[in-house]
């Protein structure tokens, strides 16, 4: 009888939280790996660290993990979504640098990974990301000189760096930013001269103070309205 009962015991244990072939387990949940194709777990207290097996949902265009108590490096299997179209990792806790391997995210449109305590440089191969819309990297420890190759993301409306340690001067490159709308520098360590060629985008020099160098107050244009990730979605649901 002993015997019997270790092993219903033993099989219970294997099969409680064990995933199908085809399925991978990401926070005590099972998800296919071919069909998964949004990922949107944002408040729900997640903890601990990106799992590496996040990059076997080869399928994944929505990736929203934001205001979790996630913790550790980004992971940098996450470059092997090369399906994914939104990101939101802002709102945790997570260190280290944003990994390089982003730059193979070709057809990302929103990258947001403000309010997190991430250090380092702006990776240059963010510039090869030709299909970005809205790059939100507030609100971290960000340091270094903010990459020319930035001037690459032509499609480019919301560029938001305040909040970091960023250096050196503003890049002449930012003349070729033809569709940004908002851009926001304060709070940073940035010095030289502000390039004329900003003069020639075409932001919104509105009340609402798009562009602002200097540090002070003032109500963050995200999340406000409308989630940049939802967005970009129901432009592709109107579309179809």
């Amino acid at each position: 009888m002993i015997k019997y009962t270790m092993l219903l015991i033993l099989f219970i244990g294997l099969a409680w939280g064990q995933c199908s072939d085809g399925e991978v387990e990401l926070w005590d949940e099972c998800y296919t790996t071919e069909t998964t194709y949004e990922l949107y777990l944002s408040d729900q207290e997640l903890s601990g660290t990106i799992p590496a097996e996040i990059e076997e949902l080869t399928n994944l265009m929505f990736l929203d993990l934001s205001n979790n108590y996630l913790e550790g490096e980004i992971p940098s299997e996450i470059g092997n979504l090369v399906n994914l179209l939104g990101m939101d990792l802002s709102g945790n806790l997570l260190t280290g640098e944003i990994p390089s391997e982003v730059e193979n995210l070709t057809n990302l449109m929103v990258l947001l990974l403000s309010d997190n305590q991430l250090s380092g440089s702006i990776p240059p191969g963010i510039g090869n990301l030709s299909s970005l819309i809205d790059l939100y990297l507030f609100n971290n420890q960000l340091s270094g000189s903010i990459p020319p190759e930035i001037g690459n993301l032509v499609h480019l409306s919301g560029l938001i760096l305040n909040g970091n340690q960023i250096t050196g001067a503003i890049p002449a490159e930012f003349a070729t930013l033809s569709s940004l709308t908002y851009l926001l520098l304060n709070d940073n360590l940035l010095d030289g001269v502000i390039p004329e060629s900003i003069c020639s985008l075409e932001l919104n020099w509105s009340s609402t103070i798009i562009l602002i160098f200097q540090t002070i107050n003032y109500v963050r244009p995200i999340q406000t309205v409308l989630n940049p990730l939802f967005v970009i979605k129901l432009s592709l649901i109107v579309m179809a």
